[in-house]
This record gives C-alpha cells, sequence and structure tokens, in this order.
C-alpha cells in the first residue's frame, strides 16, 4: 500500500521514511509542501498514476498548512477516503481538535517515536484497507443493481411489446388507457381512441400465406406509428389484425384528422391485396369515440364506442372512418 508523507523538513522526510521501510513498507512518497503533496495525487487520478493509501502530514508547514489541507482533501471526491494522519508539535486540545475537525484520523506528537508511528500506521492502513473493501462491495452492489434495472426493463418491454409488430401489445393499451382516461378525468380534458381493422385480412391470409400475413401487420403497424409522433399519444395491436391508437387531448374532429391520415397512409403502402372486396390494395376501416371522461367513469365506455363505430365503418362496405354518435363519457 502506498503512503505519502508531507512535510517542509527534509530530515524528517527522511526519519519517517527510514522507520516505515525498516518495517517493510516499499511504496513510499516524500513531498515538501501541500501544493507537491495535491499534485502527487492529482497525477494519481491519471491512467497509471500512483495512488495513496495513507497519508503521513505535518501541521506546521509555509503556504498552505497541514490543516487546511487536509479539509481540502475530504472535500474532494477523489480523494476523501484516504485515511490522513497528522504529525504535530502541539499536544494541547486545540490543536487535536482542529486537526480532527478537518478530518484527520490520527495524530503523532513530535518528536516522532518509532512505536508509535507504526502502531499509528498499521491502524490506519486496516482502516483504509476495510473502506477499500466497503468500496468494492458497494461498486458491486451498484453494478448488480444496474443490471437489475436493465434485465427488468427489457422484461417490461417484453411483457408490454407485441412481438411481431413492435408496438404495443393489449396489455400494454389497457394500463396506458386507464391511466389516460384518469388523467383526462381529473383535467376534464377529451381523449380519443381510434380502433382500426385491416379490410379482408382473413381472404389475405388464405391468398399470400402466413408469412405474408404477418410482414403485412408489421408494415401496418410501422406506417400507424410513424404518424403518430405526439408525446402521449401510442398505437398498439390490440388484437388480430386489429390496432388502438390513444390520442389524449384529442377532440372528435381532430381524431377524424388524425385517422384520415392513417387511413391515407395505410393506402399509400400499395400492398397487393387481390382477394379484397374493395380493390386491389389493402385498406383499413376506422371507428372513432371521443369525449370528455366524467369522473368515477370505466375507460370502457370509450372502447365499447370505438368499437361500435369501427362496426358501423365495416358494415357500411370497409375503407372508410366512422365516429361513434353516443357518448363515451
Amino acid at each position: 500500500m502506498s503512503i505519502l508523507i508531507v512535510d517542509d523538513t527534509p530530515v524528517n522526510l527522511v526519519l519517517l521514511e527510514d522507520i516505515l521501510k525498516q518495517e517493510g513498507y516499499t511504496d513510499i512518497h516524500c513531498v515538501g509542501s501541500a501544493r507537491e503533496a495535491f499534485a502527487f495525487m492529482e497525477r494519481g487520478g491519471q491512467a497509471g498514476g500512483p495512488d495513496v493509501d495513507l497519508i503521513l502530514m505535518d501541521v506546521v508547514m509555509p503556504g498552505m498548512d497541514g490543516i487546511e489541507a487536509c479539509r481540502q482533501i475530504k472535500s474532494r471526491e477523489r480523494l476523501k477516503d484516504i485515511p490522513v494522519v497528522m504529525i504535530t508539535v502541539r499536544d494541547d486540545a486545540e490543536a487535536l481538535q482542529q486537526s480532527f475537525a478537518a478530518g484527520a484520523n490520527d495524530y503523532i506528537i513530535k518528536p516522532v517515536k518509532e512505536t508509535e508511528l507504526l502502531s499509528r500506521v498499521r491502524s490506519v492502513m486496516c482502516l483504509k484497507r476495510e473502506i477499500d473493501r466497503r468500496k468494492a462491495r458497494e461498486a458491486e452492489l451498484l453494478r448488480m443493481t444496474e443490471q437489475l434495472e436493465m434485465i427488468n426493463k427489457t422484461l417490461e418491454n417484453l411483457i408490454n411489446i407485441d412481438s411481431l409488430t413492435d408496438v404495443g401489445n393489449r396489455r400494454y393499451f389497457d394500463k396506458l388507457l386507464e391511466n389516460e382516461w384518469q388523467r383526462a378525468a381529473r383535467r376534464s380534458d377529451p381523449i380519443a381512441l381510434l380502433m382500426i381493422d385491416i379490410d379482408d385480412f382473413k381472404s389475405f391470409n388464405n391468398a399470400y400465406g402466413r408469412h405474408k400475413g404477418d410482414q403485412c401487420l408489421r408494415q401496418v403497424a410501422t406506417a400507424l406509428n410513424e404518424v403518430i409522433k405526439r408525446a402521449g399519444d401510442f398505437v398498439v395491436r390490440y388484437g388480430g389484425e386489429e390496432f388502438a391508437v390513444v390520442l389524449p387531448n384529442t377532440d372528435s374532429d381532430g381524431a377524424v384528422a388524425v385517422a384520415e391520415q392513417l387511413r391515407s397512409v395505410i393506402d399509400g403502402l400499395k400492398i397487393p391485396h387481390e382477394q379484397s372486396s374493395l380493390g386491389e390494395i389493402l385498406t383499413v376501416s376506422i371507428g372513432i369515440a371521443a369525449g370528455v371522461p366524467r369522473q368515477g367513469s370505466d375507460q370502457r365506455l370509450i372502447v365499447a364506442a370505438a368499437e361500435s363505430a369501427l362496426y358501423v365503418a365495416k358494415g357500411e362496405g370497409r375503407n372508410r372512418i366512422r365516429v361513434a354518435n353516443d357518448s363515451c363519457a
């Protein structure tokens, strides 16, 4: 372990270094001022620089004295855990109180006695080793906590994201719609729900196969997600070939405008669908429900209303948008 001796008197440096080397300590560094000590420890923050495990600090030095140097060491995050033993000619209560107030771990009275020095050094070195072990345990605990958080986030994504389309799934929809519904009720804000169904998707699967059907669902989900860009809006795969879009703080007119954009974007994909009853490309039907929820009302109201509007859109010939007549709130 590395020991840094700070003393402006060369003979004191030699004496302390000799005592420590005879005891078997080999990694010893000597400097003649607090300024030199900080320069030395600063190099320790660089790659390959020296580390310090213990500082033996003279109290009375020109420029910055040992008390102030100790105070600054303890105020710096990288250095604060290095034990400091003050070496002083003063043994009065005030001097010792100042040393401990500055953050010193121990003190030695001059002239230095070999037995006392080695005893203090061994004691403080044991403390430093324990500090290092504690910091290592804390670092490991922090690393494990971060890993656990990453795992939890991954699991949450696996739970909430539809594995085929990479948009939210039904579980995610139920949770977020409830949250947005309650927020809208508290603030008396409007909320809109779009239920989107791919027209004649069963015949698409029959004609082109399951693989093409899955590819089609991914294309539609990506297109919907690219249109829905406001923070708070979200797209989910509601089930099968059906998607849902939740638009907080959006009234009926705003929802219709978004729905028209979504329907146009799906048309623009030009996905071939020769078995469609409407033409040769894939289309969607959209049901809309919107309103301001009442306090204590159930979010299933807006789901039922949007599904009813979707049913009307499909019943009237598909590839169109219909808005629920009844209040969803």
